[in-house]
């Protein structure tokens, strides 16, 4: 798969290199301390008791990056005149235990199998300083619900916040308007800054 959106192209983070996922996370700020690990986070877990090199590495082998002929990744990368500038995690709902075990985000007013694999989730839509407001959240999110498709999920779905009014660690789960350009609708509102949207196929 590889998909172009306006001016980005889009690929699996295993065809991505790992100096290219560092590239896109950098060495300071939320999301190098994080590695795109929030949402994978097991029973007992918490970032204290790990140190950035370990979330690196988990994230590392999650990816397959550098292995372009693996079967499984867990995110895609985005391009921009050959730079990479961002990352999408994108994977079946069932593989993000934080999420699974969470409360309110999704899950309130919602009954459904959370460990069903044909549901995908989008958890993380991080775009590096400088290369935003281009439309490449956009076109990652698009990149995701084709990829999910593609792999025989029977929906997608992410949880955006409503506003951008916030500081840069909670944008990276994506706004409202990243999702509605790539079909998905509101299914459900567990906060007042967050909501569940869906796309079923």
């Amino acid at each position: 798969m590889e998909a172009r959106h306006a001016e980005s192209v889009v690929v699996p983070a295993n065809r991505a290199s790992w100096p290219d996922l560092e590239a896109i996370v950098g060495g300071r700020g939320s999301a190098h301390r994080c590695q795109c690990q929030r949402y994978k986070l097991r029973p007992g877990e918490a970032f204290a008791k790990f140190p950035v090199s370990e979330r690196a590495d988990r994230w590392r082998r999650q990816t397959n990056c550098d292995v372009a002929t693996a079967e499984q990744t867990s995110g895609l990368v985005a391009y921009l005149d050959g730079e990479p500038v961002g990352w999408c995690a994108i994977e079946p709902r069932s593989n993000y235990p934080s999420l699974i075990r969470s409360g309110r985000i999704p899950w309130a007013g919602r009954n459904e199998d959370r460990d069903d694999p044909s549901v995908w989730a989008v958890t993380c839509v991080f775009i590096r300083a400088g290369r935003r407001r281009r439309g490449i959240g956009t076109a990652l999110v698009g990149a995701a619900v084709e990829f999910a498709a593609q792999r025989g999920a029977r929906a997608v779905e992410g949880y955006p916040i409503t506003t951008t009014n916030v500081i840069d660690e909670e944008l990276h789960v994506g706004t409202v308007g990243m999702f509605a350009d790539a079909g998905l609708v509101e299914v459900s509102r567990p906060t007042l800054r967050r909501v569940v949207m869906r796309q079923d196929f």
